[in-house]
């Protein structure tokens, strides 16, 4: 069992979140989980190409999650010496298997265990979402995918039933047609959304803000729809 090993608590703005420093099994990566008062359900994030829990991106998507009652959490999914090996950054396999863990941890110990799960992935991110999603079933209630690449789950998206949105940039050439193409062969509801001139990273001023909107739109609509807020 992993417990939090430090909570302190944010005030600024609203509404009130604590803040846990966690460690998941089996390895014991390293995360941060954020619960707001009155939290709906808790979003897991799995970053890509290397991007860690400190990745300043799904920092600021979580933090925007936050503000409208979603709990959040982001991890790593690789140790310092594996990411070492670039290889690793495209495992998909592997970082789906770490997800994987931290959603049964989120279930079985954390302090977020009574709520609905949703998964937020970026880059490759995304693809372990999505096999994750396929692997889970129904435990997962909605995915969404910032820049992401869906097409390295490969076979495992013909068994994704879980609510999927696609974000992708209006100016990410190359990647919006890898999404449109796993849109079609996705089975759950889905959408595909596309910033107007926004690139890969969304560095764009109010590119992020829109992302964060059309995430807790869709989370809203699936993790919250027809249940009580906790």
């Amino acid at each position: 069992m992993s417990a939090p090993v430090k909570n302190r608590t944010a005030h600024a703005g609203s509404p009130q979140i604590e803040i846990c420093d966690v460690r998941i099994p089996p390895i014991g990566l390293a995360g941060t989980l954020r619960i707001p008062e009155n939290a709906a359900a808790l979003v897991a994030f799995a970053h890509g190409s290397g991007s860690s829990r400190f990745s300043p991106r799904n920092m600021e998507v979580a933090e925007g999650l936050n503000r409208q009652g979603f709990g959040t959490l982001l991890f790593d999914l690789l140790t310092s010496e594996e990411e070492s090996d670039r290889a690793n950054v495209f495992d998909i396999a592997l970082l789906a298997e770490r997800l994987i863990d931290a959603v049964i941890w989120l279930e079985r110990e954390s302090p977020a265990s009574r709520f609905r799960l949703g998964l937020f992935g970026s880059s490759t991110g995304a693809a372990a979402a999505l096999v994750a999603a396929a692997r889970l079933g129904d435990r997962i209630s909605a995915v969404v995918s910032r820049g992401g690449r869906p097409d390295l789950a490969g076979n495992f998206l013909e068994q994704v039933q879980t609510p999927t949105l696609l974000i992708v940039g209006g100016t990410d050439f190359g990647v919006i047609e890898l999404n449109e193409e796993a849109l079609m062969r996705l089975k759950g509801p889905k959408a595909l959304e596309i910033v107007p001139g926004a690139s890969h990273l969304f560095p764009e001023p109010g590119a992020l803000n829109a992302v964060i909107d059309h995430a807790a739109r869709w989370f809203s609509r699936y993790l919250t729809a027809s249940t009580d807020r906790l």
